[in-house]
């Protein structure tokens, strides 16, 4: 009775090619002289097999393997690994690294494996993309993967959205993290800041204003949506006052916020401009004598 088909993903599926294996094949019915075969399902020693030294994983949850190999003490190793055969004593592993670490944790010997021929550009696409379609990857992990599917494997914006069944665009906000400082793609790494907070920063050009924005959401742990906001205002009155550029990133935030109370006490639309050597002027607009008396009185001020 022939086993189901492995879902892979489009651009995995298609690179490793479908293959059928039967279904609980004894281990003793292996042929141990074939085991050098190429296209073919059967049991390799783990001391023969090596990590892909293309793997762009750089951690493994170790609590994650634990609850893995304990599932393999019980159920075997379900989906076989694909590796690529080096010579008789040596394969390296082209998907399923994650099954051949919890593999030794759980005391095995050897592992069913199906063994295939690849190029080394293969043996690169096939372990990125196969990364990709992970769901514990950190997000700057994907993006590093895109840039080496582009730069190595010349893949080209639109064909890595389809081999990774990805919109272009969703490929791309994740290409423009790697445009950030060190310090905040390390913080995105370690899960200290999400891919939203990520995402917002991004759309401020200027590196300072990014690490003040960063800092912000450290100290005071803002949400998404609370930097979304900050952004916004950010760049509005970067837009409309020129003369901030001169200013120290966390003043010219600081003025922002006071510019927009000011607006929110007066009840029209205040303004702000201020140099480096810290002269300015704040200007508050009136309609009518009506609302020049209004602002009077709010100023607690009598003609």
């Amino acid at each position: 009775m022939k086993g189901k088909r492995n879902a892979l993903g489009r651009g995995l599926g298609a690179l490793l090619e479908d293959s059928t294996i039967e279904k609980s094949t004894p281990k003793a019915s292996v042929d141990k002289e074939v085991s050098t075969s190429i296209n073919s399902i059967l049991e390799v020693e783990l001391s023969k097999i090596k990590p892909n030294p293309y793997q762009p994983r750089t951690q493994f949850s170790k609590e994650s393997l634990e609850e893995l190999a304990d599932s393999i003490k019980v159920q075997g190793i379900i989906q076989p690994v694909t590796l690529r055969k080096i010579n008789d004593s040596e394969y390296h592993i082209i998907s399923g690294e994650r099954r051949v670490r919890a593999s030794e944790l759980a005391g095995l010997e050897a592992v069913p494996a199906y063994i295939r021929e690849a190029t080394e550009q293969q043996m690169l696409e096939l372990a990125l993309i196969e990364n990709i379609q992970r769901e514990d990857l950190n997000a700057i992990e994907i993006a590093i993967s895109y840039q080496r599917l582009i730069a190595e494997c010349g893949l080209k914006l639109e064909e890595l959205g389809d081999r990774v069944g990805k919109k272009r665009s969703t490929v791309n906000n994740y290409l423009r993290l790697l445009k950030l400082p060190p310090e905040i793609q390390v913080a995105l790494r370690e899960k200290k800041i999400s891919m939203g907070h990520a995402r917002a920063i991004i759309n401020i050009d200027k590196i300072d204003l990014q690490l003040t924005i960063f800092k912000k959401i450290i100290t005071e742990d803002l949400s998404v949506r609370k930097v979304e906001q900050l952004v916004r205002e950010i760049m509005s009155g970067v837009q409309k006052q020129p003369s901030a550029k001169q200013m120290d990133p966390e003043r010219e935030y600081h003025m922002q916020r006071l510019q927009k109370k000011l607006s929110s006490h007066f009840g029209t639309k205040v303004n702000i401009k201020a140099d480096s050597n810290n002269k300015g002027e704040i200007k508050i607009p009136f309609l009518s004598s009506e609302d020049f008396n209004r602002i009077m009185e709010l100023l607690n001020l009598e003609l």
